[in-house]
């Protein structure tokens, strides 16, 4: 039987263990996006959705236990003021996670932990997909920038 057996221990004593824990959740709720273990992200999962439900509230009390769970002040303010709101509608389940492969020192296999409904980031560059073509010059001429183009101009014009 699984009784009293809830929980990830990941290795760690308990303080070592919730000292991750808040490491990761400031990470989380700083830049919406973390790669980490699977394992670690499966530990914090429920933490993370705990505390935006919690931050949801907006009442000092909720205020005060989220401090407790994330120690940085301006990532609490970043949390109760973007963050909750934007999931003002949604009913639990504020964090997805994605398998990225497997770290390359040990073999750990990874995992993205990112918030579902995180701010659009730029675009990643793809390959020869959004690139500006450049100009050609006609043939025969090269660009003025490069050294053998300054020289035949440089002759061009003396002569």
């Amino acid at each position: 039987m699984k009784h009293g057996r809830a929980g990830y221990k990941l290795g760690r004593v308990t303080s070592h263990r919730w000292a991750l824990f808040r490491n990761l959740l400031v990470a989380l709720f700083r830049h919406e996006r973390i790669t980490t273990t699977v394992a670690k992200a499966k530990a914090v999962r429920g933490l993370a959705d705990h505390v935006i439900s919690l931050a949801k509230r907006e009442d000092l009390h909720a205020r005060r236990q989220v401090l407790g769970l994330v120690p940085d002040p301006a990532v609490v303010a970043t949390i109760f003021d973007t963050i909750a709101a934007r999931f003002a509608d949604r009913h639990g389940g504020y964090t997805r996670i994605l398998r990225a492969g497997v770290r390359r020192g040990d073999g750990a296999p990874l995992a993205l932990l990112e918030l579902v409904d995180r701010a659009a980031a730029p675009t990643e560059k793809t390959k020869g997909g959004n690139k500006e073509k450049k100009e050609k010059p006609p043939k025969g001429e090269a660009p003025a920038s490069s050294r053998r183009g300054r020289k035949q101009k440089a002759a061009a014009a003396s002569a």
